[in-house]
């Protein structure tokens, strides 16, 4: 039987080898961490290497994610589909092994990070989706979601903000289950840290309302293993074990040192430190003794059974909760969904009133919760500007997870990597507001959303120079179309209450990704259409108005510009010309649709095209080409109201007939 200590020496081993291999990569953390994770992956660690999305597996998470050859050591060895040919793969094109860990790439992988902070962040959203999901469906001695999220993190993700966002809203909502190992090394890139980090780390924990275990030898297993421990004995309050570590251990020259942090050891010092670890095995070899001495299968495919015979029985007592429990962990929407939607959809056009498409949003929000007991609001600090609560919504509280509201206070960003957790973590569709001017904050947030492929709908309100009298800190210009260069995010810019109310169906829909609902502050009047063009609001892009004949001119618009073009049409229609009004609510949904719909929409032989949106230009030429015009804004607004904003930057029907006909000319 292997030692712990060559158990960890293992993880070492893989570590500098496929990092030397490769050219490139971060052998420092998975050298130091080793030990932490042999105790953490061999005793405690609830997963089932056959089965990768078992429900209540328990969720690890490596927020230091440049420190990736850890985790795919303990993936290869525990028994997943990770094979040896691929850690030889590290960081090549196409390998299950990329640079940093990647959801979807490599069976196990529960997130992806790299961007240091967000991966304790997203460990904060899966601790709380737990909580929330035990909360909906525990019944007495009936137990079905019951498990831990384990982060490891580093001195980069506590520098980093999010860190304090995401960390302190643990402590006020009590995640019990969340446990973090700091590992503290004293190295970053630059160096040794105590020249620019000097934090009392522990006391900064025990502020947020954290268990804190201090000054834990993260080289001695029966300290590591104490400390966790005392960590699950603690129930209510989530833990840091704060584990002092040699990065790069067992290099004798480079071991605590910067040296070792982002780059191989070399050829000459993988000697050294085969010999100073004892491990007398060539590169990637690993001895059946040591592969027994991992495997995680017999031992994940038994917890699995019984939980499997625990959920018979609470299905034998709650059937429709267990049925709703399996639809929810799916992903699956409620089979009478597509018929509730459609019928909040033809209200929305029976009732065509005039609304800011943050009220509209708000309304669809109310329609749709009531058949998605999935859907988990939130705002950061906003919700009655943002209008993301409805009549059913319900905070969540430390005492009481049963709800399905997040305030996530003012933290943009800890709510959008808090927000991605949940989403990864399964059972909710997560929600969260902001004002769109400050989704900058939120943005790397949204990447990772979009990275990932994770349904995260974001509500980004006050979406222009319409806002009025906050002025310029507060008046997106940029923002809307620097999220559309967002790939896989799909942005909805909607133009009335229908176009919104389809917006968030799409979004709710939508399985592969996220997306972002840009809504005013000020009243859209509502459009008129008939069942075809309704149904193309899907498509991201229609033909709202049209001419008698073939159009000489198309106007496309967005959003509260929308009304704008259609007036200019119809008065440009009574000077005698044929003018189209394209609504293009979501660029990115128009843009995959096939070439034949996209030239019905858009003909290409009608060169002359004017974009009308109250947002920078630069996008919009891709539409409108070089003989096109763009109405926009490429510099700050002004504090002033809407209205006049509006005005006064030629957002109105008069200026865009103008320009519309110095092209006719």
């Amino acid at each position: 039987m292997s030692s712990r200590r060559e158990l960890a020496n293992a993880v070492r081993a893989l570590s500098m080898d496929a990092v030397q291999k490769a050219n490139s990569g971060h052998p420092g953390a998975p050298m130091g961490m080793a030990d932490i994770a042999e105790v953490l992956w061999n005793d405690y660690l609830k997963h089932n290497p056959a089965n990768p999305a078992w429900h209540d597996r328990d969720r690890f998470v490596m927020s230091n994610g440049h420190g990736s050859m850890l985790v795919y050591s303990l993936l290869h060895l525990t028994g997943y589909d990770l094979p040896m040919d691929e850690l030889k793969q590290f960081r090549q094109l196409h390998s299950k092994t990329p640079g940093h860990p990647e959801y979807g790439y490599t069976a196990g992988v529960e997130t992806t990070t790299g961007p240091l902070g967000q991966g304790v962040s997203n460990a904060v959203g899966m601790a709380l989706a737990e909580k929330i999901l035990a909360a909906h469906f525990n019944r007495d001695d009936h137990r079905i979601v019951d498990h831990h999220t384990y982060v490891f993190l580093g001195d980069g993700c506590l520098m980093e903000g999010i860190s304090h966002e995401a960390s302190a809203l643990a402590g006020t909502l009590g995640l019990g289950k969340l446990i973090a190992f700091y590992d503290d090394n004293g190295i970053s890139i630059d160096g040794e840290v105590d020249g620019w980090f000097t934090d009392d780390t522990p006391s900064r924990f025990e502020a947020y309302g954290w268990h804190v275990v201090r000054g834990v030898n993260g080289h001695s297993a029966d300290e590591v293993k104490a400390a966790i421990e005392q960590a699950r004995a603690e129930t209510g309050k989530p833990t840091l074990l704060c584990c002092k570590t040699i990065i790069g251990f067992g290099s004798p020259n480079k071991q605590g040192k910067e040296e070792c942090h982002g780059a191989p050891l070399g050829a000459d010092e993988i000697e050294l430190a085969r010999k100073e670890l004892g491990w007398t095995h060539g590169p990637f070899e690993i001895t059946e003794t040591i592969y027994a001495g991992w495997d995680a299968k017999e031992k994940g495919a038994r917890a699995e059974s019984e939980w499997n015979d625990r959920f018979e029985s609470y299905r034998a007592a709650h059937p429709e909760l267990a049925a709703e429990f399996l639809r929810r962990m799916n992903g699956d929407l409620p089979p009478d969904w597509t018929e509730k939607a459609e019928a909040f959809i033809r209200e929305t056009i029976e009732k065509a009133e005039k609304v800011a498409s943050r009220k509209a949003s708000q309304n669809a929000i109310t329609g749709y919760a009531p058949a998605l007991p999935e859907l988990l609001g939130g705002s950061a600090d906003l919700a009655g500007s943002n209008l993301t609560m409805h009549p059913g919504s319900k905070g969540v509280s430390r005492d009481d997870a049963a709800g399905n509201y997040i305030f996530y206070g003012v933290r943009e960003f800890g709510m959008a990597a808090i927000m991605n957790g949940i989403a990864l973590h399964g059972g909710f569709i997560p929600y969260g507001g902001t004002f769109l001017i400050f989704s900058d904050y939120a943005r790397n947030g949204i990447r990772m959303s979009a990275l990932m492929g994770q349904r995260v709908l974001y509500v980004l309100t006050h979406d222009s120079i319409g806002l009025g009298e906050d002025g310029p800190t507060h008046q997106p210009v940029e923002q809307t179309p620097s999220l559309r260069l967002i790939p896989n995010l799909n942005v909805w810019r909607p133009c009335d209450g229908v176009e919104t109310a389809v917006a968030w169906r799409a979004g709710i829909e939508r399985t592969d990704g996220p997306s972002a609902f840009i809504l005013s502050r000020q009243g859209l009047a509502p459009q008129q259409r008939d069942e075809e063009q309704v149904a193309n609001i899907a498509r991201g892009g229609y033909v709202l108005h049209d001419s008698d004949g073939t159009a000489e001119l198309i106007l496309i618009a967005t959003g509260s510009e929308v009304a704008i073009a259609v007036q200019a049409a119809q008065t440009l229609a009574e000077r005698g010309r044929k003018v189209r009004v394209v609504s293009m609510p979501c660029v990115e949904l128009f843009e995959q649709q096939d070439p034949g719909y996209r030239n019905a929409v858009l003909p290409a032989e009608v060169r002359a095209r004017v974009a009308v949106e109250s947002a920078a230009t630069t996008g919009w030429y891709k539409h409108v080409g070089l003989d096109g015009a763009v109405i926009g804004l490429d510099r700050f607004g002004e504090s002033a109201p809407g209205g006049a904003l509006m005005e006064y930057f030629g957002f109105t029907a008069e200026n865009v007939v103008s320009v519309a006909e110095s092209l006719l000319t």
